[in-house]
Parts: C-alpha cells; structure tokens; sequence
C-alpha cells in the first residue's frame, strides 16, 4: 500500500497515520469476500478482474489515502451521473432540469423503463433513463462539444484531465439497444431534448470515461466540499448545486437498494457496473471503491461491506446524533453583579445560534435596560447563525434596550460595540 500524499505529494506523518491503517484493514477484512458477479451484458466489462479491488479516501484539506489496487483504471459508468448531474444544474438550474427528470426513487433496476405515468420523466438521475436525459440537457451547439463538455467537468471534479475508454465505448454502442429505446420513449413523452440518437451516443461516450479510484475519492471529496476541488482548489460547481447532487444520491443513488444502504451506511452514494462506488461524508471526506464483483442489484459486494464497515466505525450515518461539544452558552452562575450579560463560545451555526438566544431570552430585562452580549470567544458565524442574532438583537433594540455586543463576529448594527470584555 503506498503511503498517503497532500496536494503537493507530501507524505503524511510516519507511524501515526490511523486513516491509512483503516483503509488497510478494511482492504484485508473485504478482499475475501467473493460472491457477486462480474457484469458481463457489456462484453468488455467482462474482461475486468474480478479480484482487483482499491479503496481511497481524500479530505477536505485535500490529503489523499489509498489501500489495494487504488491506481488500476477503470471506466466510471453509472458514476459518472451526479457529476454530470451537477454540470446540467449548474447550467440550467434545478426547474429546467426538473421538467425533464425527476427526483423521486424509483424502486427499479438501473436500465428500468421508469416514466411517470403523466409527465412522462423518469423517475430520477441516477437510473439509465433519467441520466440519458440530463445528459441530454447539457448545452451545446452539437453532440461533439457537449461530450467535450462533459469530459471537462468530470476532470475538473477528479483534478486531472480524463480519457475514453474507446473499446469500452464502442462495447457499449453494440449491446446499447435497450437505452436506444429508453431514449425514443422519452422523445415520445417530451422528456428528452433532442435526438435520441445522439443522445445515447454522447450517453455511452461519457460511460466509457477511464478514472482510477482515487480520482473518483478526489470528485467525491469535491461533492462533500461544496463544490470545491479540495486538491485544486478550484469551484468546480457551486455550492447548492453540490447539495442538491448529494439529496439525489442519499435517495437515489444506490438504485432498488437506496433504502437498505441509507439505514445501514447512511452516506450519498453512487455506484456503476463496472465495480466503482463512491460515497459522501459532507465537510468530511469523499471515499471511493472500485471491485468489479456486482451483487443483484449492480452494486460492487466488496464495496458496500467496506463501506458499511467504515460508516459503523467512524459513526458517519447522516442521522448520527454526534457527541456534544463545548458548551455555546459560558456559566455565569447567580450573576448579581450583570444579570443581563450573557457569554458564548466556538462556532455559531442555527443550532449553537438557537441556544444562545434562547439563554439570551431569560436575560432580557421586564423594562428596557442593558443587555451585554459577549462574543470575544466564538470563533466563527455561519450566515444562518448571523441572520438569527441580527434579527434578534435588532428587535431588542426596537423595543428600547440598549444592546451592548462585545467582539467583532457581526457586522453593523443597531447596537454599541466594545473591545473588552469587561465593559
């Protein structure tokens, strides 16, 4: 296993590196497992080995975790859906995209003739029919450059320009005839834009995209990161473009076994039929699988059972109720001496905000008075946080207080401003 790497290539600290370790056991516990099936209805996907298997990891700062056979290239296939997803948003917005695709959870297998029975859309983006459709949607003059297009988003989320798969592609054009008619049905309900044709054709080419696993760590990573490459630095879409994308793959993403992978790992995932999985830890870490043994509903058997290992743990389900932190509020005790001084500490997001000014409530005197809020020790306030205490001082101030803010976390208000906490 090679060593993990930051951005610039630097080595992370010898003898202590507990994330590597972890991809390695889980590389060691899983690389046994050897039920599931190579999918073979591509001929070329085929020929893949079915005991290549390489977990890798990246974080939000960017440094890069690998275990197995992580460098081995493979094509992305159905993984490529949420990045192209979030090419169609980013341009057109989530309305246009929704006319012609919805976000519901279909229930069905991948290639599944899903169409709702009035609008005509498939059911969501990350079954055949709704990612034909979206890639439909990208805008551009002729087939050509959209798939250009294509391709230079899905490296721009892996930090690398990507290549095709051209024996992969052409495999795919010669077994692709059930997408062809997916494709003409959605022409007949006024869900797809554009040809048919071309539009199968730009669909396979995108399928047939080569990346190894830890590329698909580095795009997972961004996803998690608002849309910022976390190793480039770059704003590859924007932030609630990155959301919406990650809503569709908590719900969709895992195509008829969504649910079971929510209840048991409980991350935004997505996985392909050539082996590849990828997963969301938001404002943690991107982590991605590749391991070409398919269980029944297309999902990689190695994968899933690293990954819910993982997620068990490390405690990353989404509904974790995570440990406490500090406390928001500082103790002050029975303060005779400033009764209506208050005192918070760390980071205010809508939660730390709402017991604050829940605290903050008690303090507030029966007749206008002074009311001292100190904020010297918050370290930082998230724009939900500083709409919530604007709003609330500023209504404070309206009914005659005289509010007293101590630090400088929020802008310019109605009220007075101190350096020292002893004011």
């Amino acid at each position: 296993m090679t060593p993990p790497q930051g951005p610039a290539g630097i080595q992370g600290p010898a003898g202590i590196d507990v994330v590597s370790e972890a991809l390695a056991d889980l590389y060691r516990r899983c690389r046994g497992l050897d039920q599931g099936a190579v999918a073979d209805y591509i001929p070329q996907l085929a020929l893949a080995d079915p005991d290549c298997f390489g977990l890798a990891l990246v974080s939000m700062d960017g440094h890069r975790y690998r275990a197995g056979d992580s460098g081995t290239g493979f094509t992305l296939q159905s993984v490529t859906k949420p990045f192209v997803l979030a090419l169609a948003l980013s341009e057109l917005g989530p309305d246009e995209v929704g006319r012609r695709v919805g976000c519901e959870p279909s229930g069905e297998a991948f290639n599944a003739i899903s169409l709702d029975a009035v609008t005509g859309r498939p059911a969501n983006p990350m079954i055949n029919a709704g990612a034909i459709a979206v890639t439909a949607l990208v805008p551009a003059a002729d087939p050509g450059e959209r798939f250009a297009r294509i391709l230079d988003c899905l490296g721009r989320f892996a930090g690398r320009r990507l290549d095709v798969d051209e024996a992969v592609c052409r495999s795919e054009a010669a077994t692709g005839d059930r997408n062809r008619a997916l494709a003409y049905l959605m022409r007949g309900t006024g869900a797809l834009r554009g040809d048919p044709v071309e539009a199968v054709e730009t669909y396979f080419r995108q399928c047939s995209v080569l990346a190894t696993v830890e590329d698909l760590a580095v795009m997972a990573a961004t996803l998690g990161n608002g849309g910022v490459n976390p190793v480039t630095g770059e704003a590859v879409v924007p932030e609630p473009v990155a959301v919406q994308v990650l809503a569709v793959m908590a719900t969709c993403g895992m195509y008829d076994a969504a649910g079971e992978w929510m209840l048991r790992v409980g991350l935004p995932a997505k996985s392909g039929v050539s082996g590849g999985l990828v997963a969301v830890a938001p404002a943690r870490f991107g982590v991605a699988v590749h391991s070409p043994r398919l269980d029944r509903v297309g999902n990689p058997v190695r994968g899933v059972a690293a990954l819910r290992e993982l997620s068990e743990r490390f405690g990353l389900h989404l509904m974790h109720n995570p440990a406490p932190g500090a406390a928001t509020v500082l103790p002050n005790g029975a303060d005779t001496v400033h009764p209506t001084r208050l005192a918070a500490q760390g980071a205010l997001d809508f939660t730390a905000a709402e017991r604050l000014l829940f605290a903050l409530a008690d303090r507030v005197p029966a007749a206008p008075g002074r009311l001292v809020l100190d904020l010297d020790r918050v370290t930082a306030v998230d724009a939900t946080a500083e709409a919530m205490l604007t709003r609330a001082l500023t209504l404070l101030a309206e009914r005659g207080h005289r509010v007293v803010l101590v630090g400088d976390v929020l802008g310019s208000g109605p009220w007075e401003r101190v350096r020292s906490a002893g004011a």
